[in-house]
C-alpha cells in the first residue's frame, strides 16, 4: 500500500458555513431565527456573580465578633460604595470609637457573628457574545446561544495566537514569497486584518501590536521569535486566551514558509472586505484551527457546488508535500518518502501505520499518518 487519505486545511472560495454562539452559563438570547445578525452584533449575554471581598470587621474596629452585626452601619442586601462608612464600635463610655471604611464597592452579602467578617459581592460581571459570523440566525436554543449561518470564503490555518478580532482585509505583501517586515506596517494597519506573505518577523508582530492591528496572518513564523512575543515557550497547550491585543494566524508552519497560491490568492480576491478570525488552536484530540470567515454579498454567491470543496485534502502519497501537525515536529515541511505497510510499534506503546517525511532540511523523519497532513503544492 503506497497511499492513503490525509485531511487538510480547509480553504473555501465559497461555502455554507455554520458558528454555533453558547453562553458559558445560562442567560438570555438578543435576536430571532431569520434574523440578520452582523459580525460584532450580540447575540446573546449573561451576568456572571461578583467577585467576593472578606472583610475582617471584627479584627479592623478591634471588638468581639459577636459584636459585630451591631457595630454595622450598613445591613445584608444593601449597597455599599468605595469610602463608604462601613462599621463604627460602641467605644468606652462612647469614647475611642473605632471605625472601618469599604475598599470595595459591592452589596452586602452576609454579616457573621461567629467569625466577625462581613462578605461583600461585588457587582455582577457582564458576559456577552457575539455573532463572529455575519449571517442569518437559523436556530434559537433558549437562554445558551444561537446558530448562524451564512455564505463565506473561509480558510483556515495551522497556528494561531489570541483569539476573536474583525476588521477589514489588509496586504501588506503584495507577493506570497515576501517576508512580513516591520518597515512594511504603518498607521494604516489600526483595527485592520494584516495579509503577509512568507515569516512574520518578531519585530513586524510587535510593530502590528503597537499600531493596533486586529490580526496579522502570514505564511510562518520562527518558534523564537514566537517564544519571544509570548514570554513563554508555546508547548502542546490550547490557544486563544493569550492578550496580545492582536491575533496571529500561521497558516503553513515554523519557519521562513511562503503562505500557499490558493489561500494566498482568496485572501487577495477579498481584500478590503469585512472579516472575522479566530486564533483559538488545539492540536491534540479535538483538533481546533485558527480560522479566518469572511463573508459573501449575495451578488458573489454561486450556486455551484465545485467551490464547496475542501481544496486543499486528499490523496496521501509518495512524492506529496506534507505538514506535520503533531510534535517532535509540529510545523515541519516535506514531502512523504516510503510507505510502509506493516504496523509500527510508537514510543507510547501503540501500534500504527506510519510514513516517512524527507524534510526540507533534507532530514528524513519517520511519523504515525494520522500526524500529516496534506498542503497545496
Amino acid at each position: 500500500m503506497t497511499q492513503a487519505y490525509s485531511p487538510g486545511l480547509q480553504v473555501r472560495r465559497q461555502t455554507l458555513h455554520s458558528s454555533r454562539r453558547i453562553l458559558p452559563i445560562p442567560g438570555d438570547v438578543l435576536v430571532k431565527v431569520g434574523e440578520q445578525v452582523t459580525a460584532q452584533q450580540i447575540v446573546a449575554q449573561t451576568f456572571m456573580p461578583g467577585d467576593v471581598t472578606p472583610i475582617n470587621v471584627a479584627n479592623q474596629i478591634s471588638v468581639a465578633p459577636a459584636e459585630v452585626p451591631g457595630c454595622m452601619l450598613f445591613q445584608e442586601g444593601d449597597e455599599v460604595q468605595v469610602g463608604d462608612l462601613l462599621a463604627r464600635s460602641k467605644g468606652i463610655f462612647g469614647f475611642f470609637k473605632s471605625e472601618t471604611k469599604a475598599k470595595t464597592a459591592g452589596t452586602i452579602e452576609s454579616i457573621s457573628h461567629v467569625t466577625g467578617q462581613v462578605i461583600l459581592r461585588g457587582a455582577p460581571l457582564p458576559i456577552q457574545v457575539r455573532a463572529y459570523q455575519a449571517g442569518i440566525i437559523k436556530e434559537v436554543i433558549p437562554g445558551q446561544g444561537v446558530v448562524i449561518e451564512s455564505q463565506v470564503t473561509f480558510l483556515q490555518g495551522i497556528l494561531g495566537i489570541g483569539g476573536e478580532a474583525y476588521g477589514k482585509i489588509q496586504f501588506a505583501c503584495q507577493i506570497k514569497d515576501q517576508p512580513l517586515t516591520e518597515d512594511l506596517l504603518d498607521e494604516s494597519i489600526k483595527g485592520k486584518i494584516v495579509i503577509g506573505g512568507a515569516r512574520m518577523t518578531g519585530t513586524a508582530v510587535k510593530r502590528g501590536i503597537e499600531l493596533g492591528a486586529a490580526a496579522i496572518v502570514s505564511g510562518g513564523i520562527d518558534d523564537e521569535d514566537l517564544k519571544e512575543i509570548l514570554g513563554y515557550d508555546l508547548g502542546v497547550a490550547v490557544t486563544g486566551s493569550e492578550h496580545l491585543g492582536t491575533t496571529l494566524i500561521i497558516t503553513e508552519g515554523f519557519g521562513d514558509i511562503a503562505m500557499a497560491d490558493r489561500t494566498f490568492n482568496l485572501l487577495k480576491e477579498r481584500e478590503g472586505a469585512e472579516a472575522a478570525v479566530n486564533g483559538t488552536t488545539q492540536i491534540r484530540a479535538g483538533v481546533l484551527r485558527p480560522e479566518i470567515v469572511i463573508p459573501l454579498d449575495i451578488s458573489m454567491t454561486s450556486d455551484s457546488s465545485a467551490e464547496d470543496v475542501e481544496v486543499t485534502s486528499g490523496l496521501l502519497e509518495t512524492g506529496v508535500p506534507v505538514r506535520i501537525i503533531r510534535d517532535p515536529y509540529f510545523g515541519l515541511l516535506g514531502e512523504v518518502g516510503e510507505m510502509p505497510t506493516e504496523l509500527r510499534t510508537l514510543e507510547s506503546g501503540s501500534q500504527s501505520r506510519v510514513l516517512e517525511v524527507i524534510l526540507d532540511s533534507g532530514e528524513k523523519v519517520i511519523v504515525p499518518r494520522a500526524n500529516v497532513e496534506l498542503i497545496e503544492g
